[in-house]
């Protein structure tokens, strides 16, 4: 019987022999953990990739894509929603605008969107993009909407409501922020949202299998060969079955892209070579906001928190219908971990965690 090290080093890609004895152990317990999670029917499927100083060091599918069917996962084929990580996405965009002088961050909302109602109090493109704005998030069954709204149509939904509190006193997660977000950007760039994602982000970064969750998309991922779309799902108390059906259109930059694990980890691995823009332009969008001197752990777009471990991170967690995701960014360690489950919050945050830490303990 080949010995477990024999097994994982097929599992890492060819570039990486030099890893060495204890990055594998590392690795085969991390990949015990995962296993676990689909032995015990914990999640239907996940892809994840790692990187590690640039280069590709664990990379695996686990489960079904489709349970129906016993399609398994592919980190490089199996497309998902990614959820949160589109506002890594929509932050980076956000970021050009910054550099080429098309929005300024301390500007108001109402520079570029006059006709949002007015507020009891004014809040900045910079307060909406660190959730310190005040605006709400979604009630009732808002967050499973099936509703085709435009971006500016969907501004029906909260438009009319009072701010929770005054901009700059409170801290209060959302994706409303970052659909008033990307108004102002197709205000600011006089082209939709998604194409002014297109020309800055993906198509520079090579990102061939991001794009946003429109019906065009998803019909052309189901009729490719190349690529896999992934049936979601929510889990009961029998198992799981398929989500309910969702229209992300309005909220792309909130919440609305598709991915797959290969593409977010080359996004990340961007962000540690420098490859996106200059660290003077990212280091506002990087560094956490703070409310009377205490910490938010989020910057402009980006999770910045630490680990349990003391070890600085930047990136998110997102928790969609049909999707959990996670995009950690550890610059110190010059690491990249991209997670994508095509499960509805399955509560497995700790596992990830415990696998990540062993990962980055043994390497």
């Amino acid at each position: 019987m080949k010995s477990i090290l024999t097994y994982l080093k097929k599992l890492v890609v060819p570039e990486n022999n030099e890893l060495d004895k204890s990055s594998l152990q590392g690795i085969e317990k991390a990949d015990y953990l995962l296993n676990a999670l689909i032995q015990e029917n914990k999640i239907p499927g996940l892809a994840i990739t790692i990187r590690n100083k640039g280069k590709l060091i664990f990379q695996k599918g686990y489960g079904y894509a489709d349970l129906e069917s016993k399609d398994i996962v592919d980190p490089k084929r199996t497309i998902f929603r990614i959820a949160s990580i589109s506002k890594n996405i929509a932050a980076t965009a956000l970021a050009h605008m910054v550099k080429d002088g098309m929005i300024a961050l301390d500007a108001s909302l109402y520079t570029y969107v006059p006709y949002f109602p007015r507020k009891s109090y004014d809040f900045s493109i910079r307060q909406l993009a660190g959730h310190t704005a005040g605006i709400r998030g979604y009630r009732g069954k808002e967050y499973g909407s099936n509703e085709s709204y435009s971006i500016k149509d969907s501004l029906r939904i909260f438009k009319d409501d009072e701010l929770l509190f005054k901009p700059g006193t409170n801290y209060h997660y959302n994706s409303f922020d970052w659909v008033l977000i990307s108004l102002a950007m197709q205000e600011a760039s006089g082209i939709p949202f998604e194409d002014y994602v297109a020309k800055k982000v993906l198509k520079p970064l090579k990102l061939k299998n991001t794009v946003p969750e429109f019906k065009e998309s998803l019909g052309m991922f189901e009729q490719s060969s190349d690529l896999q779309l992934a049936t979601f799902y929510s889990r009961s108390r029998t198992g799981f079955r398929e989500a309910i059906p969702v229209n992300n259109r309005y909220k792309l930059a909130g919440g609305g892209y598709l991915s797959t694990s290969d593409d977010i980890a080359k996004f990340g691995q961007a962000y540690l070579d420098h490859r996106v823009l200059d660290k003077t332009v990212l280091s506002d969008f990087l560094t956490s906001e703070n409310i009377d001197g205490v910490p938010t752990y989020y910057g402009l777009g980006w999770q910045v928190s630490e680990d349990k471990k003391g070890r600085a991170f930047y990136g998110h967690v997102g928790n969609g219908v049909g999707v959990y995701s996670n995009l950690f960014i550890y610059p110190k360690q010059k690491m990249v971990f991209s997670i994508l489950i095509n499960c509805t919050n399955p509560r497995i945050q700790d596992v990830l965690d415990n696998a990540i830490d062993l990962i980055i303990s043994n390497s």
